[in-house]
């Protein structure tokens, strides 16, 4: 880096949170659990992610918030990525909860039954994922991760891959929905094949 590129940087104090200082990129996703009373709640995620290449998943929740108690209690929780045409459903997800602790919004989001473990997913999405609980690490200053074991998976099929459909076609025709931390929403429909080098391998 030469000088002049050096002085174009601003230091950020990293004895504070600085993440919003500058725009990331996220997926976003609706993580489901059961509350104590049977019924099930539905919260929107961003620091979410699959946990390597095999069937583990995590993300990054609170104990300050219900989803955290209610996935430790038990045991499993859902994963429903929504569509860009289909954000008002993380944003209702997202409805504060009331005095009593109930979160009316979560009336209106239609949701069905989850195959392999007590849950709800979200109808309109386009992956869906359940999850039966592998670990809770605490320690991230208020944070923890939660990392599930994927017991079960569906696609919509015009979201899978397919040897004879162009990605660049694929992802223009049915764009993704990324969450531009802090509070952005982008609809992703452009994109182009990372250059790899020869040999590369993951």
């Amino acid at each position: 880096m030469d000088t002049e590129d050096a002085d174009q940087l601003v230091s950020l104090a990293t004895d504070r949170p600085f993440w919003d200082r500058f725009f990331s990129v996220s997926p976003l996703v609706i993580v489901g659990s059961k509350e104590p009373n049977g019924q099930h709640n539905l919260a929107p995620k961003h620091l979410a992610m699959p946990l390597g290449w095999d069937a583990y998943y995590c993300f990054v929740c609170s104990p300050r918030h219900t989803s955290y108690h209610n996935i430790s209690r038990e045991g499993a929780f859902t994963v429903s990525y929504p569509r860009p045409t289909e954000v008002l459903l993380a944003s209702l997800a997202a409805a504060p909860r009331c005095e009593d602790l109930s979160k009316p919004s979560l009336l209106v989001l239609p949701t069905f039954r989850a195959r392999e473990v007590d849950g709800v997913l979200v109808k309109g999405c386009y992956l869906f994922l359940e999850c039966t609980l592998h670990s809770i690490v605490d320690g991230f200053g208020p944070n923890s991760l939660i990392i599930g074991n994927v017991v079960a998976a569906a696609a919509d099929e015009h979201a899978l891959r397919a040897e004879d459909q162009d990605e660049s076609d694929q992802i223009f025709q049915f764009p993704l929905l990324a969450y531009l931390s802090p509070g952005r929403l982008a609809e992703i429909r452009q994109s182009t094949a990372f250059p790899f080098p020869e040999g590369f391998s993951r």
